[in-house]
């Protein structure tokens, strides 16, 4: 999911991919590596961080954000605060982290020091954090549990919670992050600047890439032999990430995807209107939309996925509320067409039969 941004086989990464296999497909990590220094100089050029690690998905850079707040944060101070609905990955940690407690059934134990927040709640928030407190974790738009935006007053109020306490914020933008929201990062538009940011899915636009971006002084704490990976930043996903990122940054590419998501909002927002007895409305930021379901048009989510895979359109049912929509970034207003008439004849005929 949200994954190949830019469609599959691009020219330009195909090309960028190719090249690079035929001139270093890997090296140790006690040595650098041209695209490895291209992409965290793209990467820092393009947001608010000055150090770049990099991992093989989104679990590894969350993991590693985890493993940087601990240890940058004073002796006894381990806790991290996450909210309720939240998906950050499926290993142990992450999944530790994750506040669905669908993903922890037949994990346990799981490690401790993960605190789950209830979800827009600022007061509820501060009432958790303590003397072992070293984090907040959240995902601007939290995807997994049926799209929901977090508020940017909310998360304001976090920011200025964490300064008050000398806590790291730490978004984890793997879904969210490279062009989906229809700026770079999300971030950008929320009138809030983290600590540590966690990427991957469509950074190396369908090739296995994480990174964790943070600051200088952040960065510090994590000294030689605390933290590696073998294949973190391997030079082959290292260039397919640089050629993903220069075409999103090309003149024109992200204001069209918001555009694009506007229109797609619109075109979503007719389909609920014509059945307000399955949906209700459409929330989310620039290409990553839901479409919310009523309780009737919940009992016929998965129906409603079925057919239109059947039809060509992929989607999926978030949360067991939502319908996702998240198209490729380079998808034109013809197809999403498309896919709001399909969408709105699969609903017509569910909703003659029931």
């Amino acid at each position: 999911i949200a994954v190949c941004s830019l469609g599959h086989c691009h020219p330009d990464i195909t090309e960028a991919i190719c090249r690079q296999a035929g001139e270093l497909v890997h090296v140790s990590n006690l040595f650098h590596t041209i695209p490895q220094i291209e992409l965290a100089e793209l990467l820092t050029a393009n947001s608010f961080a000055d150090r770049v690690f990099m991992a093989n998905s989104g679990a590894e850079a969350n993991e590693a954000a985890i493993k940087l707040a601990r240890i940058h944060s004073n002796a006894g101070r381990y806790e991290i605060i996450s909210l309720t609905g939240s998906f950050h990955g499926r290993t142990l940690a992450t999944v530790a982290a994750t506040g669905q407690t669908r993903f922890h059934r037949g994990f346990e134990p799981l490690p401790h020091g993960f605190i789950h927040a209830e979800f827009g709640d600022p007061a509820a928030l501060e009432g958790l954090v303590n003397e072992r407190t070293c984090a907040i974790l959240c995902e601007p738009l939290q995807g997994e549990s049926g799209v929901r935006p977090l508020d940017p007053g909310y998360l304001q109020a976090i920011r200025k919670l964490c300064d008050r306490h000398n806590l790291l914020l730490i978004f984890d933008e793997v879904q969210t992050g490279m062009g989906r929201t229809g700026t770079l990062f999300a971030y950008e538009q929320l009138g809030v600047t983290p600590d540590i940011m966690t990427l991957a899915k469509a950074l190396g636009n369908g090739l296995p890439i994480g990174a964790m971006l943070t600051t200088k002084a952040i960065a510090a704490s994590f000294t030689a032999g605390t933290h590696a990976s073998t294949f973190g930043g391997n030079p082959v996903t290292a260039a397919a990430a640089v050629a993903t990122m220069k075409i999103m940054l090309a003149e024109g590419f992200l204001a069209a995807v918001r555009e694009k998501g506007h229109y797609l909002t619109a075109r979503l927002q007719e389909v609920a209107d014509r059945f307000p007895g399955l949906a209700t409305g459409v929330r989310g930021r620039g290409l990553l939309l839901g479409l919310i379901l009523t309780d009737k048009g919940i009992n016929l989510g998965p129906e409603i996925v079925d057919r239109l895979f059947k039809q060509g359109v992929l989607i999926n049912f978030a949360g067991n509320r939502v319908l996702r929509f998240v198209p490729p970034l380079i998808v034109n207003n013809e197809e999403i067409d498309i896919l709001a008439h399909r969408l709105g004849d699969v609903l017509e005929e569910l909703a003659l039969n029931s």
